[in-house]
């Protein structure tokens, strides 16, 4: 059935509220996905989430997502704010406690009111005397945040550019929060590793306290590091595979090969490949089996379909993916188009099948050019246009909820990439 946009709202449509709500176009609901009931939705203006979000109460549960952007939610991208925001609105009322931290200084939501940031066995130097450089300095220092958040408080770390989709609060509650569950751990699975921009536990996990040891060890090499340029070689890092890829850049008149993207690209995410080391240790002086501990303990989703569907969908052409969900639904009375079609399918797709979308904008962006997030970025207010299909998946990642969870891809018991103690060189 060709689905139409009308100029009614049904009573699970609203995504504001009082007056606003009748302006509201009424969307299809997908297969497989249900509107939230209202008493468990913050339907409440977003100025007044705002307030909420830059004035965080004190901690006082694990149920915690935290994200970070280094001047404050108040300097973030509209876009990346509508994201946090259907965060709040699905899950405030769930017990969740949603939370921007920062490095701006007087916020309250800076890092150092949670943590001790000049604990050498919590930040590495360059964190502390604030001189991480490099291209990525900022996406740099929100990874030094998450393993510490999650460790002394629990709870999600995500990136601002992630889009939940499915259920979290349940998926909580039947996994890491059940006492009867094995898992402790939930991300998704990158390739037989983690994807950092989701990553979830009660505190004090060992999984993430080794992972931490060995991403400190990583800073602290060479004297000091300030960035993470050169760490895919580093001897602790012995073999982990390098990050895959098949990509070339194109700068300045010169090709980047692919292999160099895979180093460039892995010490980028060196916190993944950290991860990949602990989970493919053997230290029996430690009695830690990563491998074994993967297996049993770590409830990762697949990464392309739980988090990057219309990436995969429009082979990665961030162009294209910009122009679908920036159509119009057709209105009563009108043909669906061929484009109006795919723009629908991607959108009934990700609201059916993923369990949220990450809007990528880091060093993709040298491979790729452009992403639907970077454009978002850049043409402000497209992501938010009643009545297109952009509007269409927004409004679902704040008002609906998925029928069913997603599974889990099984990691299987890996042949260790080292035996030995954690910190010890090969």
């Amino acid at each position: 059935m060709t689905p139409v946009v009308s100029n009614t709202t049904s009573a699970n449509a609203g995504s504001r509220t009082g007056n606003e709500m009748k302006d509201l176009p009424d969307y299809p609901l997908p297969r497989g996905v249900h509107a939230v009931p209202p008493e468990f939705l913050d339907t409440r203006p977003d100025d007044e989430l705002d307030n909420d979000i830059m004035h965080p109460r004190p901690v006082s549960s694990e149920k915690n997502i935290w994200f970070f952007w280094h001047t404050g939610y108040e300097t973030m991208h509209p876009y990346a704010k509508r994201n946090v925001r259907a965060w709040h609105r699905r899950l405030s009322k769930r017990g969740w406690t949603v939370r921007v931290l920062d490095r701006a200084s007087g916020s309250l939501s800076n890092v150092a009111n949670f943590l001790d940031v000049s604990d050498p066995h919590t930040f590495p130097r360059a964190f502390t005397e604030a001189t991480i450089g490099g291209r990525y300095a900022m996406q740099h220092v929100s990874d030094l945040v998450r393993w510490p958040l999650l460790l002394r408080y629990g709870g999600v770390y995500a990136d601002v550019g992630l889009m939940q989709i499915g259920d979290l609060d349940r998926l909580w509650n039947e996994t890491v929060a059940n006492p009867d569950s094995p898992f402790e751990v939930l991300s998704y699975n990158l390739n037989g590793g983690l994807a950092n921009y989701f990553l979830a536990s009660r505190p004090r996990n060992p999984f993430f306290e080794r992972c931490h040891r060995l991403f400190l060890a990583l800073w602290a090499e060479d004297g000091g590091k300030t960035s993470t340029d050169g760490m895919h070689a580093s001897p602790l890092l012995k073999g982990v595979p390098l990050m895959s890829s098949s990509a070339t850049i194109k700068e300045d008149g010169k090709t980047i090969g692919s292999d160099e993207v895979q180093k460039m690209l892995s010490d980028y995410i060196a916190q993944g490949q950290a991860t990949s080391m602990v989970m493919g240790l053997v230290d029996d002086e430690d009695g830690w089996d990563g491998p074994q501990y993967a297996a049993k303990h770590i409830y990762a989703i697949d990464y392309m379909e739980g988090s990057q569907l219309i990436n995969e969908i429009t082979s990665w052409d961030g162009k294209e993916a910009f122009h679908l969900m920036s159509l119009s639904l057709p209105k009563r009375g009108e043909v669906e188009s061929p484009e109006q079609k795919q723009a629908r399918e991607i959108v009934e797709a990700c609201l059916r099948r993923s369990f949220g979308f990450k809007l990528a904008h880091g060093l993709i962006i040298r491979v790729f050019k452009y992403t639907l997030g970077s454009l978002w970025r850049d043409h402000e207010g497209s992501d938010d246009v009643p009545g297109t299909y952009a509007h269409w998946l927004r409004h679902g990642t704040a008002y609906w909820n998925q029928d069913e969870l997603p599974p889990a891809l099984d990691f299987g018991v890996i042949e260790p990439f080292k035996r030995g103690p954690l910190l010890r060189e090969k």
